[in-house]
Order: C-alpha cells, then sequence, then structure tokens
C-alpha cells in the first residue's frame, strides 16, 4: 500500500472514532411545578406549552409540568429551582414576590378596575421586570392569570365599615400581608386552603376573596351568598425559568419556544375572563346575590391601602411606574367591567 494510501486510511479511521466518541445531541429535560390546579385552564394550557416545546424543538427539549402543588408550596418550588431540582416554575404573585417584591404591585387591593386595565399595564411593567428577574437568575417566560379574587361573605358588604366587621380567610404561610390587613383596619384569619369550607361552616370565618371558579368549584358560594361587585384583585402569576438552563438551550430553539409560551399567556388572557363570566352566571342562577359597594369611601379607601404598600411592600419606582399607566390608561379609556 502507497504511503499517501496509508494515510488516507488513517485520516478515514481517526474520523470514524471522533464520531464514535462525539456526544449525541441530548435533550434538555425541564421540570416545571406549579400550584395551579390540576385540569384548570392554566394547568391545561402549560401542559398545551409542554407538548408545543417537544414539536418545535424536534424532541431537544422535554418539558414535564407538576401542578396541583404536587412538588410543594411556592416557596418550596423556589428552594428547588435554586438546588436545579425543578429547573422551572409558574408561580402567583407570593412566589413571585420572594424572588422580588415588585411583583407585589399586583397584589395591592383594589388597584384595578378591569382585565383590560390590568393587560395594559403588565404589558408596560414587563420588561422593568424581565430586567429584575433576571438578575436573580430567572428568565419570566410568560404571564398567567387565575381569575379575579371577588369577596364572597355571609352576609351582606356595601360599605368599607361592613367588609371590616367581618372574619376574613387569608392564605397561610403569607404572614406579611395578613399583619398588612390587620393594620390597616381589617380582620384576617390565616388558615390552608383545604380549611376553608370548615371555617365557614363553624364561623372561623365569615367571608373570604376568591376567583369565582374556586367558589363554584369547591361550592364555598353555597356558605357565603353573597359577593361584593367590587374585585380585590386580579390573580397574576408568571412562568419563570432558571436562567442557566435557558441558556442550555440553542438560541433558535429558544426563539420557537418563547413564542409557544406568549401563545399561553394570549390563550389565557382571552379565557379567564370568560371563566369569571361563566361562573358568577351559575352562581347567580343557585341564589348568589351581588351586592352594590356604597359611597365614594371604596376610592379613598383603595388609595390608603396602596399607600400603605408603597416603598414598604412595593418598590416606590415600581409602585409609582404602575400609578403612571394605569392613570393613563384610565384617560383613554372609559372604565369597562371585567
Amino acid at each position: 500500500m502507497s504511503t499517501a494510501r496509508r494515510v488516507q486510511c488513517a485520516l478515514v479511521l481517526l474520523a470514524v472514532i471522533a464520531l464514535a466518541r462525539a456526544p449525541l445531541a441530548q435533550s434538555v429535560p425541564i421540570k416545571l411545578a406549579t400550584v395551579v390546579p390540576e385540569n384548570s385552564i392554566w394547568d391545561r394550557a402549560l401542559k398545551q406549552m409542554a407538548a408545543d416545546w417537544k414539536q418545535a424543538s424536534g424532541d431537544r427539549v422535554a418539558l414535564t409540568v407538576f401542578s396541583g402543588g404536587s412538588q410543594g408550596d411556592e416557596n418550596t418550588v423556589l428552594r428547588k429551582m435554586r438546588l436545579d431540582a425543578l429547573q422551572a416554575a409558574s408561580l402567583t404573585v407570593v412566589g413571585l414576590g420572594a424572588i422580588d417584591p415588585a411583583f407585589n404591585v399586583f397584589n395591592v387591593p383594589f388597584f384595578f378596575d378591569s382585565y383590560d386595565e390590568l393587560n395594559a399595564v403588565v404589558e408596560r411593567l414587563t420588561p422593568t421586570l424581565r430586567q429584575r428577574v433576571e438578575a436573580k437568575g430567572f428568565v419570566l417566560l410568560n404571564w398567567g392569570h387565575g381569575g379575579w379574587l371577588q369577596v364572597f361573605t355571609k352576609r351582606p358588604v356595601r360599605t368599607v365599615a361592613d367588609l371590616k366587621s367581618l372574619k376574613l380567610y387569608t392564605s397561610a404561610g403569607d404572614d406579611r400581608m395578613t399583619q398588612f390587613y390587620k393594620a390597616n383596619g381589617y380582620s384576617p384569619r390565616a388558615m390552608a386552603m383545604t380549611d376553608i369550607l370548615t371555617g365557614l361552616t363553624t364561623g372561623m370565618i365569615e367571608g373570604l376573596p376568591t376567583p369565582p371558579v374556586a367558589a363554584l368549584a369547591f361550592q364555598w358560594n353555597r356558605q357565603t351568598p353573597y359577593m361584593l361587585d367590587i374585585g380585590l384583585a386580579p390573580v397574576v402569576g408568571a412562568t419563570v425559568i432558571n436562567r442557566k438552563t435557558w441558556l442550555r438551550i440553542p438560541e433558535a430553539d429558544r426563539t420557537t419556544l418563547q413564542a409557544a409560551a406568549d401563545a399561553v399567556e394570549k390563550r389565557l388572557q382571552g379565557d379567564v375572563p370568560k371563566q369569571d363570566a361563566l361562573a358568577m352566571a351559575m352562581m347567580q342562577q343557585q341564589g348568589l346575590t351581588v351586592t352594590k359597594a356604597e359611597g365614594p369611601e371604596w376610592r379613598k379607601e383603595a388609595e390608603t391601602l396602596a399607600a400603605t404598600m408603597r416603598g414598604e411592600m412595593v418598590p416606590r419606582d415600581i409602585f409609582d411606574l404602575a400609578v403612571k399607566e394605569r392613570d393613563a390608561f384610565r384617560q383613554r379609556k372609559p372604565p369597562t367591567a371585567r
């Protein structure tokens, strides 16, 4: 065999060895946890996103959704994310606020009047909030919605004094919000969500803020036949992913996956308000009475509660930006029903 032929064979052999040793393209496994109830609109949207990611990436990204709080509460989920036991989460404001207090702006009572107003403010705040979570090691993929907190009560509520006289449910584990309500003259009773029905039956609580769909699903409306006609706050959430996990995904795939995440956001923006309206209509057929808030004191109360949170629970710059955008929206459009 000639020298040239031997060199050629050696090069071919080296190429074969190199290919044999080259790592095969590995899929990026992503475990996403959420307290969102299984089979809810939000949960179904997340699972559709998982299927879309799988198809769009050609199986290079494998997203698994663990819903219904199966991975623990949101603080537990965040701890697992920092340990890389989980890589992503769809969080409510409770978990988002643990990442950065700027998200508490969506928890200000009586701050927003409608979904349109909320969506307009969210759109303007998103670039700033994305930067804040990236500084903490996360990427904000999309926004989620769980409905609007309406106040369901055992007896009619028309005035601020009526509301303050009731023992109101608040979520256990959110001690700061519990103290906030106490400091402003309310009577919060912190307990687990699983104890709500018992609390209503025994009189431990006399009312609760909850999205209409949850009140209907758990039949809490049977114990609370009245609902105040102004909502307390939207149930805002967002999906975040560890930045290091996100950067492991090829850039071309990230663009496609982000588009699928954006589609989830749009779907929830359209479907959740319809879900709210349908649940309220069904409960009214079952005897729910919607009581009208009376007097100008409600707007004054909203301003007082907001001022209490500014700088304490919500950074001043974020709070002021939200007020600016909300008021600009109100000047452009008259108030609309949720």
